[in-house]
């Protein structure tokens, strides 16, 4: 067998081999680059006749800016679930395995619009419960927001932190 590879070389010299050598990269070369490329050209070439054929953004309601902000304010609790928002949010900071102090709470209400529970929790707990503990809430609770974060640690050595997180919790009124 391998004397007939090398017989087949011979025959075909020096400028045969280089053909064939050519002809393999260029093989390689359209298989790992032109492939990939020709099938993302038609991808967006998909995602533009889709985008060419959708209709034009038409309005839900007729309503006016009010229905709007009605239906806005209704993806909100009400504001009697927010003991179970902040159950909610202990749970999470069990979850994540922080040791919770008594924190500050204080509803603000407005006479427009939703009304805003600021919680000021002191946590102690090591730097990855408390990432752990923040991503939660702003997962689990879309209707939170965190105003701030305070880091203090003790030693440069320790492992655990002593921190302050200040969230609010976004309610509609009772009454709506």
């Amino acid at each position: 067998m391998r004397a007939r590879v090398n017989a087949w070389l011979r025959r075909l010299g020096a400028p045969g081999v280089i053909g064939i050598g050519v002809l393999l990269a260029c093989a390689g070369f359209w298989v790992s680059a032109l492939q990939p490329l020709q099938a993302e050209l038609a991808a967006q070439r998909l995602a533009l006749e889709r985008l060419h054929t959708r209709s034009p953004l038409q309005p839900v309601s007729i309503g006016g800016r009010e229905a709007e902000l009605r239906r806005f304010q209704n993806l909100f609790p009400p504001a009697t679930s927010l003991t179970s928002e902040l159950e909610r949010l202990h749970r999470l900071a069990r979850r994540a395995g922080l040791d919770l102090a008594q924190g500050e709470y204080r509803l603000e209400r407005r006479p427009a619009g939703l009304w805003a529970y600021r919680v000021l929790l002191p946590v102690r707990g090591s730097y990855p419960q408390l990432r752990d503990f923040v991503a939660a809430v702003l997962k689990d609770m879309p209707v939170a927001s965190i105003d701030a974060l305070r880091f203090e640690r003790k030693k440069a050595l320790d492992s655990q932190l002593d921190a302050q997180i200040r969230l609010t919790v976004h309610v509609r009124p009772a009454g709506e």
